[in-house]
């Protein structure tokens, strides 16, 4: 058991050095030239900066399972008032874990898709902006721990998806049942939507997509971004790991090619310093010209997944608000299944 520790310390030692070293690099570049973008605060440049350092560092790694030991020690702030408690669920066909909010609320369900390019799960980062999702939406929040690329490709991760869902639908009012997903796992929840449509099954009371990828084949041609923490090239690997290049054009992968007529109401955020904005708009463009009640909150100066972020800066406590204020909107506060008499 010991041999099993000292990589997990070198990590968590290699990942505090670079975490160091570009906050050093931060605050030297602010101080000179000032922030990255005139909305941006400290936290905002910190997050946005080791992000980025950390995701670079892991790709030159080579190796898929060591860069994930690598992001899984990444440290991560936890947000002040933000009490859960978590279960771990393991069924037949899928895995995941409940993240209930200790402060009597979670009358809501939220179905969460994580991102990480369908290949990282940092937990810790993850079950951060768990509880931040739970705390904005007053919800139970079930996180789904699919299978992750290369070594599970598509579409097993919407097979999972949609055995996690109709289980929730056994157990949870539908009314009260939200869709989440960030980045890849925001493409996974439109995936989910479409299937949904497909098998006629009950609709989530509300989507909420935040950064999500909608067009797979575009990740050659995406330009870089100074704000953004991802890249094209990382864009270009995740794609590689997930699926064929045959397999981009398929709508389950790129949504943006997909029928979206019939498809329930989505709620969808997005900076406009990320590398996928363009994609989002041209996906919320098609879908809105197909009729579908979708609505695109763009974020000036922001970058992916800056919701993560938290209360520490003004723009994602303002999005978490305002995804709150959609889903009390949207879905009903009954987590009880109605039954006849």
């Amino acid at each position: 058991m010991a041999g099993n520790d000292v990589p997990g310390a070198e990590m968590k030692l290699k990942s505090a050095a670079v975490v160091g070293r570009t906050i050093a690099e931060v605050c030297a570049r602010r101080l000179v030239r000032g922030p990255r973008h005139p909305s941006w605060n400290l936290h905002t440049e910190f997050a946005s900066a080791i992000l980025k350092r950390q995701l670079q560092v892991s790709f030159r790694m080579h190796d898929v399972a060591q860069a994930r030991r690598y992001l899984d020690a990444l440290p991560v702030p936890a947000e002040g008032g933000l009490s859960c408690d978590r279960v771990d669920i393991l069924q037949e066909k899928f895995k995941g874990s409940w993240s209930i909010p200790k402060n009597g609320k979670g009358q809501r369900t939220v179905l969460y898709l994580h991102g990480g390019g369908y290949s990282f799960y940092p937990r810790v980062f993850y079950d951060n902006f768990a509880g931040l999702l739970g705390h904005a939406t007053e919800a139970s929040v079930f996180s789904l721990d699919y299978g992750l690329a290369p070594e599970h490709r598509f579409p097993s991760q919407l097979t999972e998806a949609m055995s996690a869902y109709q289980w929730l639908l056994e157990c949870r009012d539908v009314r009260s049942l939200v869709l989440i997903g960030d980045s890849a796992g925001g493409n996974l929840a439109l995936a989910l939507l479409l299937r949904l449509c497909a098998a006629k099954l009950p609709f989530p009371a509300l989507t909420v997509c935040l950064s999500p990828a909608t067009d797979f084949r575009s990740s050659i041609a995406i330009a870089e971004s100074p704000l953004d923490w991802i890249t094209p090239q990382m864009a270009l690997r995740w794609a590689d790991w997930y699926c064929t290049p045959e397999q981009r054009s398929d709508p389950l992968v790129s949504p943006v090619l997909a029928d979206l007529s019939g498809l329930p109401t989505i709620y969808v955020q997005a900076g406009d310093g990320e590398i996928l904005f363009g994609s989002i708009q041209t996906f919320v463009s098609r879908a809105q010209a197909q009729g579908v009640q979708i609505t695109l909150d763009a974020w000036p100066g922001m970058n992916h997944d800056f919701q993560a972020f938290g209360y520490r800066t003004l723009q994602s406590a303002e999005a978490l608000r305002r995804i709150g204020a959609k889903v009390a909107e949207h879905a009903s506060g009954r987590d009880e299944l109605d039954r006849p008499s």
